[in-house]
């Protein structure tokens, strides 16, 4: 077994230069190319971090075989094809998230992984915070009894990549990101809360997305061809009598959310901070928790404890066998159902189930209307 894992990185823009910054922080990683259409970043990137090989074609980056996996950071809508492409070359693949724009693609990046028999592995930053990981424990241990309901809520005031500031133009077109708000914010919500509830299967969603908010600068949105949605919801019904509600806003006219719950029979919690409550004794309780101190001990007594601390740790070790591989995959692909589900459910104005998700054609909420989509789920039944 080999000390370190060889990694060639494909797309060194904004989130590659954050995976990179990641990388430098594990003694095992070790990437040695990276691949990018634009060669004057690529070659200050390369230089920065010195990467020794660079490719402006990411396919001959998968032609060398002393690379073990791919880090794959570009735009949602070439999640899909470049990650099979890297599976099919015999690559294990990091992708960014989201797993895709759309469900059908995540589902063929999962079976072509299963296929093959290699590792893919999303980038879910949320489940990793000693905070998730301890409202891990609590649920898992059974303190809330049998959960019945979950729900999400986190906004931004003003927020919007690209015309509040931040960002590229690319990040709000669909042409490029394939949607807004639930693909950008809210999947890293919707897999933490698969992650804590045992990723449990869906039955139905009923959704909204919008795109409403005036305060925008009139350069700003003529130049960045603003077309995705700055605010999504959703009611999620998942097996096991469970309901789950889901909101996420790039910009609102609101104050602060109130963040992730899961509710259960004997005893609820919030995320972060971590704070529980229950009855005892026939007295409410709110208890609050020293994750800190929780976390510094795991630390000290379990030697694979900093494989969870991060998304890029946990892979470069799941790779060298440390640590086994969290199912990122299968959280990932349902949350492309979910966040699917919602924008087939705004188009069509109505609930759609499980199933009428998983056999909607690929990109029909963008190309159908709703009457055309109707029939093509009709046909499909």
């Amino acid at each position: 077994m080999t000390d370190r894992v060889r990694i060639g990185i494909i797309g060194v823009g904004q989130i590659g230069k954050h995976h990179l910054n990641q990388y430098a922080e594990i003694p095992e990683a070790e990437v040695v190319a990276a691949a990018d259409i634009r060669s004057d970043e690529l070659a200050r990137v390369a230089a920065q971090y010195g990467i020794p090989n660079t490719y402006a074609d990411y396919r001959e980056l998968l032609k060398r075989d002393d690379i073990q996996c791919v880090d794959v950071c570009l735009h949602n809508r070439l999640h899909a094809p470049v990650t099979i492409a890297a599976l099919e070359a015999g690559k294990n693949v990091y992708c960014e998230k989201p797993m895709s724009w759309t469900y059908p693609e995540a589902k063929a990046m999962v079976e072509t992984a299963n296929r093959l028999g290699l590792k893919l592995h999303i980038q879910l930053s949320t489940i990793y915070s000693p905070e998730a990981r301890a409202a891990k424990r609590l649920i898992d241990d059974g303190h809330l009894g049998e959960i019945y309901y979950a729900k999400s809520s986190h906004y931004r005031r003003r927020g919007r990549p690209y015309v509040d500031g931040y960002g590229t133009a690319q990040f709000v077109q669909t042409a490029t990101a394939g949607g807004g708000a639930m693909l950008d914010m809210a999947v890293y919500h919707i897999a933490r809360m698969m992650w804590l509830l045992g990723n449990p299967e869906l039955i139905s969603v009923s959704g909204s997305t919008y795109q409403k908010l005036d305060n925008m600068y009139p350069a700003r949105r003529e130049n960045g061809h603003y077309d995705v949605e700055e605010l999504g919801m959703g009611l999620v019904r998942l097996a096991g009598g469970i309901t789950y509600f889901i909101e996420e806003a790039w910009a609102i006219h609101s104050d602060e959310p109130d963040g992730d719950h899961v509710f259960g029979s004997h005893g609820g919690l919030r995320v972060e901070p971590l704070r529980y409550f229950t009855t005892l004794s026939d007295i409410e309780m709110d208890a609050t928790f020293d994750v800190r101190q929780a976390d510094w001990r795991w630390h000290q007594c379990n030697p694979n404890e900093a494989g969870y601390d991060s998304s890029q740790r946990h892979w470069i070790w799941a790779q060298l066998g440390r640590v086994p591989l969290l199912d990122t995959a299968g959280l990932a692909l349902k949350t492309a159902m979910i966040t699917e589900g919602i924008y087939l459910s705004g188009l069509l104005g109505r609930e759609v189930t499980a199933d009428q998700i998983d056999r909607a054609p690929a990109g029909a909420r963008l190309t159908l209307k709703p009457a055309d989509l109707e029939a093509a789920l009709a046909a499909g039944a």
